[in-house]
């Protein structure tokens, strides 16, 4: 486990990387916009196939084609409105996802995954996840706004510092973040890692997660 943690990670620096100097640095090829988006879209792709979302999957697979076919055709399409879309159009699907979760009659998407992960459910902790759930919400919405307003008042080499790079960090920090505090808050909460998390979600229609409100 970790040797593959450690490939993971490594791939993720060299992709970080490789798409900002693809962004920022190289000529204005069509391709150039392929190899920017196309690794994380096989990534949304595959996870929605494999968790049951077959038309997330199916949307991001169809992407990919869209891309390759407008690079093989040559047509032209503005590569910076291309990363904008990608960078602000992820955070804000993510927003609605977690949001529409929190509607009456819906469980929070932090209580589903925490469900097939802890044995037990109190109140507290039932509390605690949907306040997890509302908190990303907001932080996926404000990584859209200052997205959007970074590409309309700053220059790209800027914007492209934050999308490509500050974006991880604060997405680790985040995790980190709320990590220290779930177990400050709660301290019975099972120790569990990140690997646990993304276990529950991939697997989620393989083991269905009972309902903590019961």
């Amino acid at each position: 486990m970790p040797v593959r943690i450690a490939a993971i990670l490594l791939a993720s620096i060299a992709y970080v990387l490789g798409t900002h100097w693809l962004m920022t640095r190289v000529g204005g090829s069509p391709w150039n916009v392929v190899g920017v988006l196309s690794p994380m879209l096989v990534a949304i792709a595959i996870g929605a196939w494999r968790s049951g979302q077959r038309m997330l999957g199916a949307i991001a697979a169809l992407a990919v084609a869209g891309l390759c076919t407008q690079a093989i055709t040559g047509v032209v399409v503005s590569p910076p409105m291309l990363y904008l879309a990608q960078h602000a159009g992820i955070h804000l699907f993510l927003a609605a996802g977690f949001g529409s979760t929190l509607r009456a009659g819906r469980t929070p998407l932090i209580t589903t995954l925490a469900a097939r992960v802890h044995r037990e459910f109190t109140p507290a902790r039932l509390r605690y996840t949907r306040q997890v759930t509302i908190a990303w919400t907001i932080y996926f919405v404000a990584m859209a706004a200052v997205s959007l307003a970074l590409f309309a008042f700053a220059p790209f080499d800027t914007w492209a510092l934050f999308a490509n790079l500050l974006t991880p960090i604060a997405l680790v920090l985040m995790f980190a973040a709320e990590y220290g505090l779930r177990y400050r808050l709660h301290p019975e909460f099972e120790r569990t890692s990140m690997a646990d998390a993304i276990r529950s979600y991939m697997h989620g229609d393989k083991a269905p997660a009972r309902d903590p409100r019961a």
